[in-house]
């Protein structure tokens, strides 16, 4: 299947309070593992409420010639001691470093990227850290996961996942089925 959402997987309050939204995207080494090993280690991190499947996508941006990303998104319940967006996000490089990941290039090929998508309906402009993602609604590999997860997660503007996946163009997206997370 291509670009198209199919129902949530999990069972996700339709308000968000308290959960997190986290996607997930590699490219290098071994990217379907990458995003298990990065699942499980989240899990490890609080109570996962949903997860997308797996999907293949086009490098979007970045250096020419880059392999395909695989991605999905993960929501959870953040554990207290991970309890706010900045405790959160230090834990998500933590991961990512964990996995190698050297910062070399804006969106060059990576061994595991870990974007904090939302936190607990939080908007927040810092330096560091800025919720909801501001790309997020703009990154069909982002919203189309996320609408299959979480249909319902909203943006600041109101708009449902499943409506901004509907939006926008699924070209270069595809569904593999496999499960993100068991």
């Amino acid at each position: 299947m291509t670009g198209s959402p199919e129902g949530p997987v999990g069972n996700v309050e339709a308000t968000g309070a308290g959960l997190a939204v986290i996607a997930l995207g590699a490219n290098l080494g071994d990217p379907d593992r990458a995003l298990r090993t990065a699942a499980t280690a989240l899990a490890r991190l609080g109570r996962v409420t949903a997860a997308s499947d797996v999907y293949r996508t086009e490098p979007v941006g970045g250096p020419p010639g880059q392999p395909a990303y695989r991605n999905a998104v993960l929501v959870m319940r953040p554990a207290p001691a991970w309890g706010s967006p900045e405790r959160l996000l230090h834990a998500l490089l933590a991961l990512e470093a964990a996995a190698g990941r050297l910062r070399r290039e804006r969106w060059g090929p990576r061994l595991l990227d870990l974007d904090l998508v939302s936190f607990a309906n939080v908007e927040r402009r810092a330096p560091e850290l800025v919720l909801p993602h501001p790309e997020a609604t703009r990154r069909a590999f982002v919203m189309i996961p996320l609408a299959q997860a979480w249909p319902q997660w909203r943006a600041p503007d109101g708009r449902s996942a499943r409506a901004i996946a509907g939006d926008l163009s699924g070209a270069g997206v595809e569904r593999t089925g496999v499960p993100l997370w068991p």
